[in-house]
């Protein structure tokens, strides 16, 4: 690559992923020495914040991994080769299979923020073994939403931020945790157009708070006692949107009957918030022309979430801000990252509900430590470090060094690849083509298949050639088939390819299990630059146009849904800044809707969960742990983990815990002060912020910090030695990471 030729990528620090234009060099041409927004991306245009300035520090990151390694019997670890990694994991995998059941086979991950193909790539691996438990961080945030929209709209939906005249954040500040394109751009021009009004609910006066309309600062863990009164001052005023209500929804008499008599003067007190507060945000949501809403981990990580989730979607549908400009959609997706919202299983030890075929992340654990005969046996970690991300971080230790077997692909030497029996070394995001299905835009939604930037590092492999490696290695690729349809692929180009393969799966069904590794296989080596990766996405763009064909025809691939599909993947291929792959029309919002087309809006388990409100919040002001410690905080400077360099950081290097001045007078500090955190689990020291953002009895502290370097020194607090398993929404089982009772103390 040319040093001053400019390449096109993307960021991998949020959902957002957007589009980057980058200039290498450095040393041995391996760096990321300039950054600046792609232009051409369709979503970004050119946007890019400030954070992904840091990206050379995860491309050069200090604890690479580039060789295979396997555990001694003393706990240190060795060299080996690719061959013997990958027969020996597989023969360990299939000895576990054949003696206790491939379901005793736990895989966590599969992706990130950034990379989401080795999750497609992992499904042919898990098939042969009979994994069929699997879990990913979205389990410890989205899954009491999945399951809500799923039984209220039988799919999942978007806000429409950009066409809203009413654009409303809970537990969410886009400043930092962005969620929609172009964010900062999009809060200060919306925040400076008369017509327009921005709500956010949030106990902190974030970047975010301070650019609203309205901001109701709700005491922590309180925002179910909002909603509830919200609800009701809306249907005790009758200021919902009558018509339209009876004419989209269902169940409207169960809302009436228990909202009508609720105490909405109480349920305001106990949020902490005036009834003449709540009173202007209800009129200003029912007079929208559209409201987009965008809930966030501020509730979903608190208590209460799930029935939160119901709640204020409540809101927004009884006053009919679904399927018209700038209220709620329903997305086109190339792969649906939300499944279908149902919990028709439960794990096998805990009978935790399973939400979107995800265990909940709080009971990995339990289903491990135990003599329970369902119990997993041996895991499979896949871009991902459960010992740092998940609650209670010291019994995560504890149970993989309870299994049988335990293998990790990753970039870097881990918190939880050093509990591995193998580590395996994968490429980074931009040493191999790669891609997100983080694309919900609308009307017009795009995909971004991106280029490598480099070589892979050392003997490091794209997890695609990894899983087909194991397969091989297994005896389970059918290498027949396998060379057959190269052949023909050859001969007949890919309509006769195509006709083939369809075949091959209709003849044995294990073929389409093994797709992903097949098409990698064989269509994936005949891409070009070299775009193997990219191959498990010809299906998907299949699918998509068999679903959606009209949605592609605006978009302007032509044809039949079999060449309007080739057309897409070609574009996809070649398009390295984005491709745009569908334009919606509001029509096609409501085509999408599950339920025979109607909203229902009554979920019995969730009315009656309304009881529980009806004492009121639970006063902790005079217990051992009086505080709500919100367990990672997104800051200027913090970012997800796979940023494992520190000196990224240009300021609060250390994590500071911040208070509010009321909380550290009585406490007795200052900022730049020492306070130790204590809570039921652990205890750790911070330097004190004190600043008036924060309400008395809430303090906080970042995410991304407390990762371990090899020598042995850590920088800030790793939140997860803080927070609990025990912790967690009673539906979905997601954490309880932003109100941690914690016990403040200063330190001399």
């Amino acid at each position: 690559m040319s040093q001053d030729e400019w390449h096109a990528s993307a960021c991998i620090l949020c959902e957002l992923n957007c589009g980057i234009k980058v200039q290498t060099g450095g040393a041995e041409g391996r760096e990321i020495v300039r950054i600046r927004g792609d232009e051409d991306h369709p979503a970004s245009q050119g946007y890019l914040c400030q954070k992904a300035s840091g990206l050379n520090h995860y491309q050069n990151g200090k604890d690479r991994i580039t060789s295979p390694l396997r555990r001694r019997t003393d706990g240190s670890f060795e060299k080996i080769d690719w061959n013997t990694a990958t027969r020996e994991i597989m023969e360990r995998f299939a000895a576990i299979r054949d003696a206790h059941g491939g379901d005793k086979i736990f895989y966590y991950g599969g992706g990130g923020q950034g990379n989401h193909l080795p999750g497609a790539y992992s499904s042919a691996t898990r098939s042969v073994l009979g994994s069929v438990y699997r879990s990913s961080a979205l389990a410890q945030e989205k899954t009491g939403e999945f399951w809500v929209n799923g039984q209220m709209f039988g799919t999942m939906v978007k806000g429409d931020f950009h066409h809203c005249d009413v654009a409303f954040f809970l537990g969410k500040n886009p400043w930092h945790s962005h969620g929609i394109p172009r964010a900062r751009a999009f809060l200060k021009d919306f925040s400076k157009d008369p017509t327009k009004t921005m709500i956010v609910v949030d106990p902190v006066v974030t970047e975010t708070a301070k650019m609203a309309d309205i901001h109701l600062r709700v005491k922590p863990g309180t925002d179910a006692w909002l909603f509830a009164a919200m609800i009701a001052m809306l249907v005790q005023s009758e200021r919902y949107a009558q018509a339209w209500v009876t004419e989209n929804t269902t169940g409207l008499a169960d809302i009436i009957h228990v909202f009508s008599s609720l105490p909405v003067a109480e349920y305001c007190a106990y949020a902490g918030l005036t009834v003449a507060e709540v009173e202007r945000t209800v009129e200003v949501i029912a007079n929208a022309k559209g409201m987009a809403m965008f809930e966030d981990l501020g509730i979903q990580m608190n208590h209460h979430s799930t029935l939160i989730s119901y709640l204020e979607k409540l809101v927004w549908v009884l006053c009919g801000h679904f399927g018209k400009e700038g209220a709620q959609y329903v997305p086109a997706y190339l792969q649906n990252i939300a499944g279908s919202g149902r919990s028709s299983r439960k794990s096998p030890v805990v009978q935790a509900p399973i939400i979107s075929g995800m265990v909940p992340c709080n009971v990995i654990a339990d289903e491990i430590l135990t003599d329970h005969p369902d119990r997993y046996r041996a895991m499979l970690v896949e871009s991902a470090n459960p010992v740092h991300s998940l609650a209670d971080s010291n019994r995560m230790r504890e149970a993989l060094r309870a299994l049988e077997l335990v293998v990790v692909i990753d970039i870097a030497m881990t918190e939880t690849a050093r509990f591995a029996d193998y580590v395996l070394p994968a490429s980074t995001q931009f040493e191999k083509w790669e891609a997100t299905f983080f694309n919900f835009e609308f009307p017009e939604n795009y995909f971004h298949l991106r280029k490598p930037l480099f070589a892979p590092l050392g003997d490091s492999l794209s997890e695609a050639e990894i899983h087909c490696r194991l397969l091989e290695a297994s005896g389970d690729m059918p290498m027949a088939l396998v060379e057959e349809l190269r052949t023909i692929l050859q001969q007949a180009g890919r309509p006769g390819f195509q006709e083939r393969f369809m075949a091959a799966m209709g003849e044995d069904a294990m073929v389409a299990k093994l797709a992903p590794v097949i098409l990698y296989r064989t269509l994936g080596e005949a891409l070009p630059e070299d775009a193997a990766e990219g191959a498990v996405l010809w299906p998907l763009a299949l699918n998509f146009a068999l679903r959606d064909s009209e949605s592609l025809a605006r978009a302007g691939y032509t044809g039949d849904a079999f060449k309007q599909a080739d057309q897409l993947f070609d574009a996809i291929i070649a398009g390295h800044s984005g491709v745009t792959f569908s334009k919606d029309n509001l029509e096609t919002v409501w085509g999408r809707l599950g339920h025979e087309g109607r909203i229902q809006l009554a979920i019995p388990t969730l009315l009656d969960e309304l009881k529980v409100l009806e004492a009121g919040p639970l006063d902790r002001t005079n217990t051992e742990f009086p505080f709500a410690l919100s367990a990672g905080e997104r800051r200027d400077y913090t970012a997800n983990t796979i940023y494992r360099d520190f000196s990224w950081r240009r300021k609060d290097p250390d994590g500071s815990l911040r208070m509010s001045p009321d909380d550290a007078a009585v406490i007795g500090v200052s900022t730049g002060d020492q306070a130790r955190i204590t809570t039921a689990i652990g205890s750790a020291l911070a330097r004190v912020e004190v600043t008036d953002r924060m309400l008395p009895g809430h303090v906080s502290i970042p995410n991304g910090f407390g990762l371990d370097n090899e020598d042995g020194t850590r920088s800030g607090i790793a939140p997860n030695e803080l927070t609990s398993l025990d912790d967690r929404d009673k539906f979905a089982g997601t954490p309880h990471h932003k109100f941690v009772p914690a016990k403040i103390e200063a330190i001399a």
